[in-house]
């Protein structure tokens, strides 16, 4: 009785929190429909909610908002926009530093979230799995003797809440796995093996036979 209850929670939760984020996502970007006059929106065409239009309108937003930025004209207007931007008093700080953390963050070029690493936290000896972020700066770097990096330790089983830390960069390892894995590795708490890690270790037996 016991194990049957057991192999039903193993199918059914991993399948409701898949159900529930996709829901969560879903239900976020479908509010882009509010910015449709009352009279275009599926409530007064269809009489009824249709679920993922919302999504399908943001995805297209995106694509096109990225689509226009990409010429002369969209990008100058991009230029004009937030020079508008930088001038409001409160509305500059908030974004400065929102779109700082984004340029870094979704930037082909950015380095941030592009290396895990090995590192001890939150004492020697105790070892986790962190992001490389980028280097200190500022006046930070003024008052820190030697070679620094700055890292993101995350929490299990929650990735999203976290640790910013700088250290020595000589007390970082840099792993053989890519983000994506580091990230599974860390939300199931250590039960699912990085893939990479799972081939190499199929290799090593085939390679030693011949």
């Amino acid at each position: 009785m016991r194990k049957y209850f057991i192999t039903g929670l193993l199918i059914l939760v991993p399948l409701a929190i898949t159900l529930w984020v996709l829901n969560l996502i879903i239900g976020t970007m479908d509010q882009s429909l509010l910015l449709l006059p009352p009279r275009w929106r599926p409530e007064a065409l269809f009489g009824f909610h249709i679920p993922g239009i919302g999504t399908i309108l943001t995805l297209l937003i995106i694509f096109f908002t990225g689509l226009a930025a990409r010429n002369f004209i969209g990008n100058q207007v991009v230029r004009v926009w937030e020079g508008i931007l930088i001038r409001i008093p409160v509305v500059n700080s908030i974004y400065s530093s929102v779109k700082q953390v984004s340029d870094t963050l979704f930037s082909s070029t950015g380095n941030a979230f592009r290396k895990a690493l090995l590192v001890q936290y939150p004492r020697q000896g105790s070892w986790t799995i962190a992001f490389l972020t980028g280097v200190p700066g500022g006046d930070v770097k003024n008052h820190l003797v030697g070679d620094y990096i700055s890292i993101y330790v995350p929490t299990t089983p929650n990735p999203t809440s976290g640790f910013f830390l700088m250290i020595p960069r000589a007390d970082a390892i840099e792993l053989d796995m890519n983000v994506d894995e580091a990230l599974k590795y860390i939300v199931s708490m250590g039960v699912v093996s990085p893939e990479s890690l799972q081939k190499k270790r199929a290799a090593v037996p085939n390679q030693s036979r011949t």
